[in-house]
């Protein structure tokens, strides 16, 4: 019985889920569908121009296992760029990462992304100050269609 895939960290939601070719009807389009961690992995190699050994770090996986994601992600975009697919980025098996906050008074925490979700921080839980900052870039790119951080995606899929 094989073991049970382990959760990738992903640390970016893009804003655009959705892409297709232009000038066909959508009715006619195939689809590829991204996963979360597919895209997560693309975005840490070509965007980000980290290592791989750096972006699996990232991620939480092992060299060989980021070497795999990464080698789908890019086969499924080459498949929808040449052959005149839809790209679908949804779903995976992945966790988000939590987003970090300090205050001016040096106490730091984490903030869930559910929590982000719905409203960020407005004050440090520990002395209430409102001088707050994030640690970690945003870039989450939610629009309040119902993201979430269990496995699978989005809620109801």
């Amino acid at each position: 019985m094989p073991r049970p895939p382990k959760s990738r960290r992903v640390a970016f939601f893009p804003e655009v889920t959705y892409f297709k070719p232009s000038g066909i009807p959508l009715r006619v389009l195939d689809e590829v569908l991204l996963s979360l961690e597919e895209a997560e992995a693309i975005r840490l190699k070509d965007l980000e121009s980290l290592e791989q050994e750096e972006s699996a770090e990232k991620m939480n996986v092992s060299r060989p296992t980021f070497q795999r994601v990464l080698a789908s992600a890019r086969q499924k975009i080459a498949d929808a760029l040449l052959n005149g697919k839809a790209i679908r980025i949804e779903g995976g098996n992945f966790e988000i990462v939590p987003l970090r906050f300090r205050c001016l008074n040096g106490h730091e925490w984490d903030v869930p992304f559910e929590v982000m979700a719905g409203a960020p921080p407005q004050l440090c839980p520990t002395c209430n100050t409102r001088s707050i900052m994030q640690l970690q870039p945003l870039g989450f790119g939610w629009s309040g269609g119902g993201w979430s951080r269990h496995r699978g995606g989005r809620p109801g899929k």
